[in-house]
């Protein structure tokens, strides 16, 4: 009787689909290339909307990059020193190199760059840009687009930046994203994440860097409250572990621009 039991259970095993004993196949990290442009007038500003707009966004499209995001610092309605950022994510390193030399070569996008491209050394689009590049975290591999449904000028978009004192500090404030249960914490509330990553090459090292999107800045505010209520987030923030792990933090509100893909 044993010997007939043990016979059909091997039996099923082999006839089940694969799918029911094997491992999930784990995604690949994403690597996100974020430009800053830093400008002062609304010529500028102007010059580099209609490049992205109907140039660089087109050229990526047909690349097969579909989600590019495009951000205005929403303290730009009161500084002289204004800011855009653009993000762009890239499924490896490799993809980086792959669009610059389309670019180089694409003529369609040369034409609609045009005036982007040709301006004169006295009346540039931009005072300067940087380009940081980062790379996904390992429990939170891909970019997710946001599920907000109020308009776009409305919406609130918060870029965060944690420095940390060393490398192995970083490495321990990544952990409590990751294993410690920093992420779980953030979705459980909703905050509609764009990535969670840590910086591989920039100016400002070592750190890390994530997105969260909010409906308005009610939203946000009653997000953040939530968030410092939290019973996980109070126990995981009191473990002596992750004490002092970030140095320095630099938060950006952001609103997407009109054009931006998400």
């Amino acid at each position: 009787m044993k010997t007939k039991i043990l016979f059909t259970l091997l039996m099923i095993l082999m006839i089940a689909p694969q799918s029911l004993w094997s491992k999930p196949k784990k995604e690949k990290r994403e690597f996100y290339q974020l430009t800053v442009y830093r400008y002062n007038t609304v010529s500028q500003e102007k010059m580099l909307d209609d490049y992205f707009q109907s140039a660089l966004i087109p050229a990526l499209h047909d690349m097969g990059i579909q989600s590019v995001g495009v951000f205005k610092a929403i303290a730009n309605d009161t500084s002289a020193n204004k800011s855009l950022y653009v993000l762009i994510p890239m499924k490896s390193l490799k993809m980086m190199d792959k669009i610059n030399g389309k670019l180089l070569k694409d003529e369609k996008f040369k034409s609609a760059a045009q005036e982007y491209l040709d301006v004169k050394y006295n009346s540039p689009a931009y005072a300067r840009m940087e380009k940081i590049l980062l790379k996904a975290f390992a429990l939170s591999p891909v970019m997710k687009l946001p599920k907000l449904t109020s308009p776009k000028k409305e919406r609130v978009y918060e870029l965060r930046s944690y420095e940390s004192a060393s490398e192995n500090l970083f490495r321990n404030k990544v952990h409590m994203f990751n294993e410690g249960g920093e992420i779980d914490i953030f979705s459980k509330l909703d905050f509609n994440a764009v990535f969670y990553s840590e910086v591989i090459a920039g100016s400002q090292m070592p750190n890390l860097m994530y997105m969260t999107t909010f409906e308005n800045k009610a939203d946000r505010d009653a997000h953040w409250d939530a968030f410092r209520d939290d019973a996980n987030w109070k126990e995981l923030s009191a473990r002596p572990e992750y004490k002092n792990n970030v140095s320095r933090s630099v938060i950006t509100f952001l609103r997407p621009a009109d054009y931006s893909d998400f």
